[in-house]
């Protein structure tokens, strides 16, 4: 960058059991900021750590350690994403970055402020180096993201990565959502806003080592929290079976009428067993169809936001008011010079 950003920047780190790397880490970050925006803030969300990462924060928070520096210490761990929205809903920046540093290079965000500062409300910046991974690992990914975008449409890996830099408008956007925590994630990047997709290449400070293990359960949720499409197999499935049941109970009838040697109470222990299927079916259709809607309300966002926002030069309410003014003023030496004549 040429020149710092004239604006206030907040950066969020999230951080685990890295008490021996805070004090450079955190320090090296701070420095670089300076350089980037005129005024700003670091904090960072201590991600359940069980270590003395928290004693050395409350240090480095101290009056001799750095400047600017906020520290939120989660009771447990958390997945990432919500670990990052604690950092982000306190933040007061005109631009806030989230952003792993053991993972992403701090140094792009140079790059990616000038992205923001060309017009974009969101830039996602993904590091094509994702360290040492296992084989199962990469398979379990390759199949959630195959399997993600064919649900919602959306590469996490490269629509929306964890590396981003969010703009003000985004933040108010999300804290209007009923669980910004959820839709942190994904909503940046589906909901209209003008965003940039931006690559780097850098080796992880931490290795970048992944387990399969954490990140299943963090998967499904994401899976089940952003999107319907299991529910929806669920209601169709159910469909599906009261329709079959019911095919099937007009089989047995026409079978108990056209033949005649058909085995006695074969039609009605079918017709019987047939119905309690029938039952069953619209009973979990009903219930996932009020499943459905409950969500729908308590996830519901905010049904608008505003992209742009242009005011007209020309304003006549203002030219009215200048002419009603200057008649007014116009007005006043004449009642002045007929009150003093005699």
């Amino acid at each position: 960058m040429s020149a710092p950003l004239p604006a206030l920047l907040s950066v969020v780190l999230v951080l685990r059991n890295t008490a021996a790397r805070l004090p450079a880490l955190l320090g090296q970050t701070s420095r670089g900021l300076a350089s980037l925006a005129t005024d700003h803030e670091l904090i960072v969300v201590d991600n359940g750590s069980t270590d003395d990462s928290v004693a050395q924060l409350r240090e480095l928070a101290g009056a001799d350690g750095l400047p600017n520096l906020q520290v939120y210490a989660l009771t447990k761990e958390v997945d990432f994403d919500t670990a990052a929205w604690a950092g982000v809903e306190s933040a007061i920046g005109d631009y806030v970055a989230v952003l792993d540093p053991l993972r992403e290079d701090a140094r792009f965000l140079a790059t990616m402020i000038e992205a923001g500062a060309d017009g974009a409300d969101v830039v996602f910046a993904e590091n094509e180096d994702k360290g040492h991974r296992g084989l199962g690992y990469r398979i379990a990914a390759a199949v959630f993201h195959r399997t993600y975008r064919w649900l919602n449409g959306v590469d996490l890996r490269h629509d929306a990565p964890r590396y981003r830099l969010l703009s003000r408008r985004i933040v108010n956007f999300l804290l209007r959502h009923p669980v910004p925590a959820l839709s942190y994630r994904l909503l940046p990047a589906t909901a209209g806003f003008r965003k940039a997709n931006l690559r780097y290449r850098a080796t992880p400070v931490g290795g970048g080592d992944s387990r399969l293990v954490d990140d299943v359960e963090r998967a499904v949720r994401l899976i089940v929290s952003s999107t319907r499409a299991p529910m929806r197999l669920v209601t169709g499935l159910s469909l599906f079976g009261a329709v079959a049941n019911v095919l099937y109970s007009v089989y047995v009838i026409a079978v108990a009428i056209l033949k005649r040697d058909v085995a006695p109470g074969w039609v009605t222990l079918s017709l019987q067993q047939s119905g309690m299927f029938l039952l069953m079916s619209l009973v979990l259709l009903v219930l996932g169809e009020y499943i459905l809607h409950m969500a729908a309300l308590s996830t519901e966002g905010p049904r608008y936001h505003v992209a742009q926002e242009f005011t007209s030069a020309v304003q006549t309410r203002r030219r009215r008011l200048n002419v009603e003014e200057a008649a007014v003023v116009a007005l006043a030496p004449r009642g002045k010079a007929s009150g003093a004549s005699p």
